[in-house]
């Protein structure tokens, strides 16, 4: 099968994308906006670029009315954000914060989650996730203006926040604790509990 994107719907090369490029780590967002209303919602298009500063992008997709996600609102209103992990005990929130709610309301509230006060920025990190990054934006690339268009949101990480029980002996994030979900495609998640080790080559 060979796909020509140009002749291709952008829907259908979406659902592609997210079907072959996997596992995606989950950037478990919040946010505030200028009256400092909380929003909370999941992003699979999302990694760690550098650690000097260190760097993170998420990239909100604009809604397939073309509006933008209010993370991306927020990020471009208050310039900063939060990464809380995504774990397996958390799950079904990951997912239930991902619907869509009207300007203001707090998928907080709708997931039953709790948050704290953040040290560095304004947004609140999650009580319930045990790794929290706070981050402050450094750019924003919009990508287009059309319907899934993304915006690559970059953010450095300003303040790392681990719970202890998330660490070994050694002190160092045990993902075997850890336990962060990733996305798939479609309504497809994974566990990165199916480990295995290998030694880096000399």
């Amino acid at each position: 099968m060979q796909i020509d994107v140009s002749q291709t719907n952008p829907l259908d090369v979406y659902r592609l994308l997210i079907s072959v490029v996997t596992p995606r780590p989950i950037a478990w967002v919040t946010s505030v906006d200028k009256q400092g209303r909380v929003n909370l919602a999941p992003f699979s298009f999302f990694n760690a670029f550098g650690a000097d500063p260190p760097v993170v992008v998420i990239a909100p997709n604009r809604k397939r009315d073309g509006s933008p996600k209010d993370t991306l609102s927020n990020a471009h209103e208050t310039g900063q954000f939060v990464v809380n992990a995504a774990i397996a005990d958390l799950a079904a929130a990951v997912n239930l914060s991902s619907k869509e709610l009207p300007p203001g309301e707090s998928e907080v509230e709708l997931t039953g989650l709790s948050v704290l006060p953040s040290v560095k920025v304004a947004p609140p990190r999650l009580a319930e996730s045990p790794v929290n990054m706070e981050c402050v934006v450094r750019q924003i690339i919009p990508m287009g203006e059309r319907p899934l268009s993304a915006n690559l949101v970059i953010g450095e990480v300003v303040m790392i926040h681990v719970a202890p029980h998330v660490l070994d002996e050694d002190g160092r994030v045990d993902p075997r604790k850890l336990r962060t979900i990733a996305r798939l495609g479609g309504e497809f998640y994974c566990h990165t509990s199916d480990l295995f080790q290998m030694k880096r080559p000399d």
